[in-house]
């Protein structure tokens, strides 16, 4: 097997026909539009203009002007402006997936990991009032102790200190027990 099928298949086997369902399903009630029967999630998605409206409708007037026609260049353009919206809306550039991810459908788990990354930002958003997408993130739980709290800390022993109870390997066997046997 070639090295371009194993990636192939590698990258085939990381979808999750689950997630890509979920997301399907936030993008359709965020725009209030079903997509189209009998369409692939990424056929619907590829030229970029789904994902323009869903982060317009997020964020309005994050992407000026979708292309509708012209190419594809400009339907690639539509990907690149929607990639640029939400990591000005928060998503962290590691989170968002490339170009040719979705325009040559090289790695639709990867756009799907986007959504998803789009759907955990707009939590960290009070004006967004729609549905979300994926977990809740946590938030920072910052703790400030004093100088005093932090030098009780050090005079404390800590819980193995002068024990030969931790962890050893005493007792383990690996594979069958070992039998010598003389005089046969």
């Amino acid at each position: 097997m070639s090295l371009e099928r194993q990636v192939r298949a590698k990258l085939a086997s990381k979808r999750c026909p689950e997630q890509e369902k979920e997301a399907q399903n936030w993008i359709e009630t965020v725009l209030g539009a079903k997509f189209p029967p009998g369409e692939l999630f990424e056929d619907v998605l590829k030229d970029g203009t789904v994902l323009c409206q869903l982060i317009n409708k997020i964020k309005p007037g994050s992407v000026n002007k979708i292309n509708t026609s012209g190419g594809q260049f400009k339907m690639m353009e539509n990907i690149t402006n929607f990639q640029a919206a939400i990591k000005a809306y928060g998503v962290v550039d590691i989170d968002v997936f490339q170009t040719v991810d979705l325009w040559e459908k090289k790695d639709i788990a990867q756009v799907v990991s986007t959504l998803f990354a789009l759907g955990r930002e707009t939590y960290r958003h009070p004006e967004w009032n729609g549905p979300y997408l994926g977990p809740k993130p946590s938030e920072e739980c910052k703790r400030d102790f004093s100088e005093e709290v932090l030098k009780a800390g050090q005079t404390i022993v800590g819980l193995q200190a002068g024990s030969n109870k931790g962890a050893s390997q005493s007792g383990q066997n690996m594979g069958a027990g070992r039998k010598i046997l003389l005089g046969k």
